[in-house]
C-alpha cells in the first residue's frame, strides 16, 4: 500500500507496534524445555489480548499464530510439539491484521549457550537488514536495498537465500511491490515512491542459497543444510528516509 493520509499512518503504527511487542514478548520467554506450541500460544494471547488477528492464520489458513522455525527451518515453521533445546537458533516471525491494517516482523534468537559463530551471525543478520533499511526512501532504487545487503555479505563471508523475498504491505499480508530482492538483482527497475509500505527482511546464512519445502506444506529448510538468520521490519518510505513502524515502545 501506499500511505495518503495521518489516519492511515496511525492505523499501521498501532499494529507495527503490537507485532513489534509480541515479538519481543516471545522472545523473552523463549527458554530451553518449552514447546513451539507453547511459544506460539503466548505470542496469539498477546495478539489476542491487543485486539489483533494473526495474518498467516487468518489470510492462508497457517496452523499457528506465528510461524517459528528451528536451526534447520528457516522460515514458515509451524508451531507444535518440538522442545527448544540449548544452544537452537529460533527464528520467530509475528504478522497481524487490525482494523484492516496489517504489519509484520521477525527477528531470530540464540538459545544460550551461544558458540561465537552463531553470535555473530546473529549480529550481522542484524546488520544486514539495517544495511537494507538505511536504502529506503522515496526516490530511491528498490534495487539499491539488494545491492547493499549483497555488498555487506560478501564483505563478510555470508550467503543470503535468494528465493525469500520482501514484500509489499499495509491492506494485506502480502502485496504489490511484490519479490523486493534482499540479494542483487540486476533486473530491478522499480523506484520507491513517497508513503510505500513494505517489508525488508535478508536471510543471511552461512552457506545456505536457496529455501526448499519439507514433509509439510509450510516448513522451508535451508539448502544446502546451514544456519541461516532473518530478520525483518516493516518500513514506509518518506522523503526523509525510512519510517520503521514495527518497532515495540520504549
Amino acid at each position: 500500500m501506499t500511505i495518503s493520509n495521518d489516519d492511515d499512518l496511525k492505523r499501521l503504527t498501532e499494529i507495527g507496534r503490537i507485532v513489534a511487542e509480541t515479538l519481543r514478548a516471545m522472545g523473552n520467554a523463549l527458554e530451553p524445555g518449552m514447546t513451539t506450541a507453547e511459544l506460539d500460544l503466548i505470542g496469539r494471547n498477546l495478539l489476542d489480548r491487543a485486539g489483533a488477528r494473526s495474518a498467516p492464520e487468518t489470510t492462508y489458513g497457517f496452523p499457528g499464530a506465528t510461524c517459528i522455525s528451528v536451526n534447520e527451518e528457516i522460515a514458515h515453521g509451524v508451531p507444535g510439539s518440538r522442545r527448544i533445546e540449548r544452544g537452537d537458533l529460533v527464528n520467530i516471525d509475528v504478522s497481524a491484521e487490525k482494523n484492516g491494517f496489517f504489519a509484520d516482523t521477525g527477528a531470530s534468537f540464540a538459545v544460550p549457550p551461544v558458540t561465537p559463530a552463531v553470535e555473530r551471525l546473529c549480529r550481522d543478520g542484524r546488520r544486514a537488514m539495517w544495511t537494507g533499511l538505511r536504502q529506503v526512501g522515496a526516490g530511491k532504487p528498490i534495487a539499491g536495498i539488494g545491492r547493499a545487503i549483497g555488498a555487506f555479505a560478501r564483505k563478510n563471508g555470508y550467503s543470503l537465500v535468494e528465493n525469500l523475498a520482501s514484500h509489499g504491505v499495509g491492506l494485506s499480508l502480502h502485496e504489490e511491490p511484490t519479490e523486493i530482492a534482499t540479494w542483487p538483482n540486476p533486473s530491478e527497475r522499480r523506484i520507491m515512491n513517497d508513503g510505500l509500505v513494505f517489508t525488508v527482511e535478508p536471510f543471511l546464512s552461512l552457506g545456505a542459497e536457496w529455501a526448499e519445502s519439507g514433509d509439510d506444506e509450510w516448513t522451508l529448510f535451508a539448502e544446502p543444510r546451514a544456519l541461516t538468520v532473518q530478520y525483518e521490519h516493516t518500513v514506509v518510505a518518506t522523503r526523509n528516509g525510512p519510517l520503521i513502524v514495527t518497532l515495540p515502545s520504549a
